[in-house]
């Protein structure tokens, strides 16, 4: 599963040790880690990489300790705004486990590669820590996931799931550390229905991302990162796609700060990427399904004209045809006799992201309709 969808970081690391903790959905015999420089302005040297179960924060089990190689070397040069794949490692790997991947970076990197807001604790520490079972190095917590891009397990899973969105695929809100995006309980659905050949579930969700507008803070655009983000993944058969949301609320705020360019977005225009999106994912052979947009009455970027839209927009996903099924969140997640508002029991307080309740509504929503359950 890969940890998420990267974005550009005004973050600098030297002669630093992160060790990424990521949650596993599949499980098999063997993985393989793919690291990123995408958004670099200059080459960085992964001077040493580790994979490891993790036991406590950044405390590993020491019997899965396995270090990583590259094409046979123990780092890898990534240059501006490319990718490596290590070399296969042979460990067990369970499903819905938690792994630490720890990276050395001996030198300056810039601008560096991350995902911010990742609801999961990663840490730093100084110097060339990659190897050390121990925590007592990793003093500094932090919320990103640096330079790592996917982790690659084979073993029985039948293909893979991407579901590609915005925060609500990111898991903004949920709790901090229990792995409760919504992606993650559909993966957790699906490995208590086939068990060790369950699909394996990639969450490329991106907090504040739009279909059609990039961010400085919230990423590029959707329809320039399918390529990267979704159709590269190992195994890909099906796509989940949750996304919009922020294209139309953005659209009524000042054109300013990390939502800039607000540039209006209309129905007719989401709609034709929508188009764009499902053909996209057709030609290449995969199944596409589409989540309706969820209640946002009350949060901060909402409006009259916004929800307008967003009923327009999900009437068209539920009768356009153009996907191969449709996950109608809208309507689940709404409360009763008020369609505007989300239900307060999935509400996690801010009325646009739900809690934990609401995100395993929806795991169980998507599972029910990939399962035929």
């Amino acid at each position: 599963m890969a940890p998420s969808a990267l974005v550009s970081s005004v973050q600098e690391l030297d002669d630093q040790t992160v060790r990424n903790i990521v949650y596993t959905s599949a499980g098999g015999g063997e993985l393989r880690i793919r690291v990123s420089n995408a958004f670099g302005d200059r080459p960085v040297r992964i001077g040493a990489a580790t994979v490891a179960r993790q036991l406590r924060e950044a405390e590993v089990d020491a019997t899965t300790l396995r270090a990583l190689t590259f094409g046979g070397r123990p780092g890898v040069r990534l240059p501006a705004g490319g990718q490596a794949l290590s070399d296969p490692v042979r460990m067990p790997v369970p499903a819905l486990a938690n792994l630490a991947v720890s990276l050395y970076v001996p030198e300056a990197t810039g601008p560096a590669t991350y995902h911010q807001d990742p609801q999961q604790d990663n840490w730093l520490a100084a110097g060339d820590h990659a190897a050390d079972a121990g925590a007592a190095a990793f003093g500094t917590k932090v919320g990103t996931w640096f330079f790592v891009d996917a982790v690659q397990v084979r073993g029985r899973a039948p293909g893979t799931i991407v579901a590609v969105g915005d925060s609500i695929t990111d898991g903004t809100s949920g709790q901090w550390n229990a792995n409760t995006r919504w992606p993650n309980y559909l993966a957790r659905r699906l490995v208590e229905r086939y068990g060790q050949a369950a699909p394996a579930v990639v969450d490329e969700g991106i907090s504040g991302n739009r279909i059609l507008n990039d961010s400085t803070c919230f990423g590029v655009n959707l329809l320039e990162r399918l390529e990267r983000d979704v159709f590269s993944q190992a195994g890909v058969r099906t796509v989940v796609l949750l996304e919009g949301i922020n294209d139309l609320g953005f659209s009524q705020t000042d054109n300013s700060g990390c939502t800039a360019p607000n540039t209006e977005v209309s129905v007719a225009q989401l709609v034709a990427a929508y188009r764009q999106i499902a053909a996209r994912a057709h030609a290449r052979g995969l199944k596409i399904y589409a989540g309706t947009l969820m209640p946002a009455q009350g949060f901060s970027y909402w409006n009259d004209a916004a929800e307008r839209k967003r009923r327009e927009v999900n009437a068209w996903i539920r009768g356009s045809g153009a996907f191969d099924g449709v996950a109608d969140f809208a309507t689940i997640m709404a409360y009763p006799g008020r369609p505007e508002l989300l239900d307060p029991k999935y509400d996690s307080g801010d009325h646009l992201h739900p809690n934990d309740a609401g995100y395993e509504a929806m795991g169980r929503e998507v599972a029910r309709i990939l399962t035929g359950e």
